[in-house]
């Protein structure tokens, strides 16, 4: 059996580390990656140490269900990294990418050792095509290459330019990495970061560890930052589970979102918590003022209450699989609230969430929310919003690109599916598989809900896709 992997992110290192566990039957692994940085991906490669991993260990395994597997392997070098507050490590993402380096070389010479064949082809892969009982990949060099099974491992979109400044000498359209970026800026300049997530959080927090003097503002349509983690407590969901939804779509044939509020509203009356106040206090975020917020949440960081911790896990463990028996009504339900909904799911680490407070406080940083448009004049950036227009020297570009979207790199492959009918497009954007021997990881998976998938999210998605492989060998050679 001949596999093909399109690109070296965490989705292709969760792949392998299956691959090497479960499958017997030696065959040929070849893996397209043009990035010098193997097995990194986007987000994981050298950068500033500033740039930090935003979750504990608990939840960043690349090995699914093993939840401690990161953990081992950091080892005593999680000491030099503790967040005192949150009383977990959280190391620079650049030492997490070599933690994937690390698993994906084991799971290689794992392979090898079993008598695979694995090869690494540091070409870009331009068209995938079905050819007879096989498939046809061919790299940008021209070269063509078979394979049995596919794998789209690509990882994120590239961020949107939402107000179209791209071309201008000031604008940063992807400012990772930082370490690239920061060299451009000067430090007395004034600056505008377009978005309020956890990006522009890593961009704040590393201008000023790296001596930046001038105001930063935060430019938002919503001006909501994200929620902070809060110390671990040991709780795991008995209400909000997978099997707790299975049971439900069994019994009434579907499950709506008032299924799963019941689901919540259960697992803090278990605890004794009011389901009521605590829903009052997220929808509270999108109004209530972010400096005011921030401190909240950073005083709530050792608060036993178990309502965010279980939204913030249950989220991307069982949130996926609960998103593809809701229906669409329920669906745009939620999609209403995107911005409360990703700022609680994909919260800030309590020593960034410190430092920005910090900021606030002093003035030096600000949060601008109604943003209407931004225009280009004399090299300047002025900013329409709610309370007036404002201008500014730089602006960075911290949008995060929406899960489904394409990199750019991958256009034309993902192009050449659709149009060869090995995919079709999901209505909420991404390619869904059309042919059993075609297996997408990641955020690029049509059908998915619509916040980022983690870590955790995706090795479970790799997992699966390395099992639907082992167990249909013979598959991959009938169309």
């Amino acid at each position: 059996m001949d596999i093909a992997i399109v690109g070296a992110g965490a989705a292709a290192v969760g792949l392998l580390d299956t691959l090497a566990a479960t499958a017997h039957s030696p065959g040929v692994i070849t893996v397209f990656e043009p990035s010098p940085h193997l097995w990194r991906g986007r987000p994981y490669g050298p950068d500033l140490d500033t740039v930090l991993v935003n979750a504990p260990p608990a939840i960043m395994s690349i090995r699914h269900l093993d939840f401690g597997h990161y953990a081992a392997w950091l080892g005593p070098r999680g000491t030099a990294h503790l967040d005192e507050r949150l009383g977990q490590p959280l190391v620079p993402r650049a030492l997490y990418g070599e933690y994937l380096v690390h698993t994906a070389e084991t799971a290689v010479a794992a392979l090898r050792e079993g008598g695979w064949q694995v090869r690494i082809v540091n070409a870009r892969v331009i068209e995938v095509v079905r050819s007879k009982a096989s498939w046809s990949l061919r790299t940008e060099d021209g070269r063509g290459h078979e394979a049995d099974h596919v794998a789209l491992c690509v990882g994120g979109g590239t961020p949107q330019d939402h107000y179209r400044l791209g071309g201008v000498p000031a604008f940063v359209d992807d400012p990772y990495p930082l370490a690239r970026t920061l060299d451009r800026v000067p430090a007395d300049s004034n600056i505008a970061v377009i978005g309020s997530g956890l990006t522009a959080v890593d961009i704040v927090v590393s201008l000023v560890a790296h001596g930046h003097t001038g105001p930063i503002t935060l430019l938002s349509r919503s001006g909501v930052l994200p929620h902070v983690w809060q110390r671990p407590v040991g709780h795991r969901p008995q209400y909000v589970t997978a099997e707790r939804v299975t049971a439900l779509h069994r019994q009434h044939g579907a499950v709506t979102l008032a299924h799963l509020i019941g689901l919540m509203r259960a697992e803090l009356a278990d605890r004794g918590e009011d389901f009521e106040a605590f829903a009052a206090e997220l929808l509270a975020s999108g109004t209530e003022d972010p400096a005011r917020r921030l401190k909240a949440q950073l005083a709530a960081v050792d608060d036993a209450r178990i309502g965010r911790r279980v939204l913030q896990e249950t989220a991307h463990s069982v949130g996926p699989y609960a998103w593809r028996l809701l229906p669409e009504a329920d669906r745009l339900r939620l999609r209403r609230h995107f911005r409360m909904v990703t700022s609680v799911a994909s919260p800030m680490v309590p020593v960034n969430a410190a430092v920005m407070m910090r900021l606030l406080d002093s003035g030096q940083l600000t949060v601008a929310s109604g943003v209407r448009r931004i225009e280009v004049a004399d090299g300047m950036f002025r900013v329409h919003g709610a309370d007036g227009a404002r201008t500014f020297d730089i602006a960075v570009n911290a949008v995060n690109p929406p899960p489904r979207s394409i990199p750019r790199g991958a256009l034309r492959a993902v192009a050449s599916l659709l149009a060869d009918g090995a995919a079709d497009r999901h209505p909420s954007g991404g390619p869904i598989p059309a042919d059993p021997r075609l297996h997408v990881v990641g955020d690029l998976a049509g059908g998915g809900p619509f916040i980022t998938s983690s870590i955790a999210g995706i090795a479970a998605q790799a997992a699966r896709a390395a099992q639907a492989i082992v167990a249909a060998p013979d598959a991959a050679r009938v169309i």
